[in-house]
């Protein structure tokens, strides 16, 4: 409740329940009050990833590529020796990042495990799901298209990948229903936004498709459950 007092003619205004009376010189006026935000796409503050700790240490075998801009980052070591249950997820946290190098060798470093770990990625699965989840709650539309690209290259970079992430979607898909009508209407900004693939609703619609397609027969009715207006991308 608020009340507020004015001298010279008495005025009194009170506040609760949504509702602001004002009273002014014995009259009465009603205001009703909207309710507050709801806050859903306000970013979230990121805190330092564990990526970035390992990276200031020199832990990571990787190194910046001065001579290549078509390959960033040099690997120290041959990806198929790595140890992808430690590594892989390792890299997921580091989407989060969106300083220079820290952003740059978390997401090129990502995709490089991706297309080099075969049937290693598939058991770190469960693995991944925190700082996906983490990635995608921070609201940041850079971060989370970033992690959206990442997703669609996770669910077809091996065998069952797609039908593994279906138990899932619950702790995934919460922050897709919230963005999937991101679509800014923008003129020129959104076509270039659409050139760099940054338009968060078509990365969206992109990505549930991918899942659709490689989740096995479940995936739709679980896509549904947690975003009721998805229309099956394989049924119409």
């Amino acid at each position: 409740m608020l009340r507020s007092r004015h001298g010279k003619g008495r005025r009194e205004t009170t506040a609760t329940l949504g509702l602001a009376f004002t009273a002014t010189s014995g009259k009465v006026k009603a205001l009703v009050l909207g309710p507050p935000k709801a806050g859903a796409f306000q970013e979230r503050a990121v805190k330092p990833t564990v990526f970035r700790k390992y990276y200031e240490r020199g832990d990571l075998p990787i190194s910046l590529n001065h001579n290549s801009m078509s390959r960033p980052i040099n690997w120290k070591v041959k990806l198929e020796k790595l140890d992808y249950f430690h590594y892989l997820p390792l890299f997921f946290d580091g989407l989060c990042e969106t300083k220079h190098p820290y952003e740059l060798f978390a997401r090129q470093g990502t995709h490089d495990l991706l297309d080099r770990g075969g049937t290693k990625i598939l058991p770190c699965i469960p693995q991944l799901i925190t700082p996906i989840r983490a990635a995608l709650n921070t609201r940041n539309r850079k971060i989370i298209c970033t992690t959206l690209r990442v997703l669609q290259h996770l669910v077809v970079s091996a065998d069952g990948v797609g039908q593994a992430l279906v138990p899932y979607y619950r702790q995934i898909l919460p922050v897709f229903n919230i963005f999937k009508n991101q679509n800014r209407n923008i003129g020129d900004d959104i076509e270039y936004g659409r050139q760099r693939r940054e338009n968060i609703g078509d990365l969206i619609k992109e990505t549930l498709e991918l899942f659709e397609r490689f989740g096995g027969k479940d995936a739709f009715i679980n896509i549904k459950y947690m975003i009721p207006l998805y229309e099956s991308c394989l049924f119409n």
